[in-house]
């Protein structure tokens, strides 16, 4: 009985609620505008409201969005993002160097550290790709470019080693030294690189990323400072950025220690002599090995 008297009375309070309102509907018409306008506008306002904060939330990420986009076209430990995601810049491990391989024999010029200076490189045996480099560098035809093997004993393959005392290569490289030799007929180099000269300048570079390049290529890769001819040399990447373009990748190899002196350049093409072309960062050094070896200082030396 309870269970039916609570249902009757809610149906009765219900109606007593809807006669109430019912009259108003029928005959208050009139009086319901202002309210229906009210209400109205107070529902346009709120959809303006929320079409402001909507707008200016889309300002606010979209500036954020902006500042977050403006950072990934900054540098990035030095190197743009941009750069990288053009598939320029690479890092100078091991993991690369197969494709370094492969750019090299497609006859491609890449920028590579080495134990002094970055440099340009490419194939010794590929003209094109040697004259391109002298292109970029904007450098004479008549500076002569030298050469990078992977190995010591590469060095018999491209010039004349059998007049050295035995070990003297051994202990100059590898190392930041660039022996001059004899081409002999044996060279399996191109005549034409460095035409009217009879001489080679070799480095062994004390550094596994290129000597690995040098290795896989099978050949020699030509290698000079990667820098506009007359300018700095570089020790760091972003030092000839304005450059970049004209390379297949820049391997980065961070900062040099070494600084801007390269290579020593040693001519060994006399028997039982030697001549300081270019003291470089390791003159000391290279001396102190050469006269341990018998060797003795051209007079001629200047």
């Amino acid at each position: 009985m309870h269970l039916t008297w609570s249902k009757i009375s809610s149906s009765r309070r219900l109606n007593s609620r809807m006669k109430l309102v019912a009259p108003t509907r029928i005959h208050g018409t009139q009086a319901l505008l202002p309210f229906i306008t009210s209400r109205l506008q107070q529902s346009r306002g709120v959809q303006k409201l929320q079409s402001l904060n909507i707008s200016q939330s889309r300002r606010e990420f979209g500036g954020f969005f902006a500042k977050r986009m403006d950072w990934s076209s900054e540098k990035c430990d030095g190197i743009s993002v941009e750069a990288a995601k053009m598939g320029l810049v690479r890092p100078a491990t091991e993991d690369y160097v197969e494709e370094a391989v492969k750019a090299v024999r497609a006859g491609k010029v890449i920028a590579v550290p080495t134990d002094t200076l970055y440099g340009f490189a490419c194939d010794a045996c590929s003209m094109e790709a040697v004259h391109r480099i002298y292109e970029i560098k904007g450098r004479k035809f008549t500076s002569p470019l030298a050469i990078c093997v992977g190995d010591v004993q590469d060095i018999q393959r491209f010039a004349v080693t059998d007049h050295l005392p035995h070990g003297l290569l051994d202990s100059l490289l590898p190392g930041p030294v660039t022996v001059v030799l004899r081409r002999g007929e044996s060279s399996i180099l191109e005549k034409s690189l460095n035409p009217g000269l009879d001489s080679i300048g070799v480095r062994v570079p004390d550094c596994n990323f290129i000597r690995g390049i040098a290795r896989g290529s099978g050949s020699a890769l030509a290698l000079t400072s990667a820098n506009l001819s007359g300018q700095p040399s570089s020790v760091d990447v972003k030092d000839f950025e304005n450059l970049w373009q004209h390379c297949a990748y820049i391997y980065n190899g961070g900062v040099l220690p070494s600084g801007r002196a390269g290579s020593t350049v040693v001519d060994l093409t006399a028997v039982g002599k030697y001549k300081i072309l270019r003291p470089g960062s390791a003159k000391e050094e290279t001396v102190a090995i050469l006269e341990r070896h018998a060797l003795m200082e051209d007079g001629n030396a200047s």
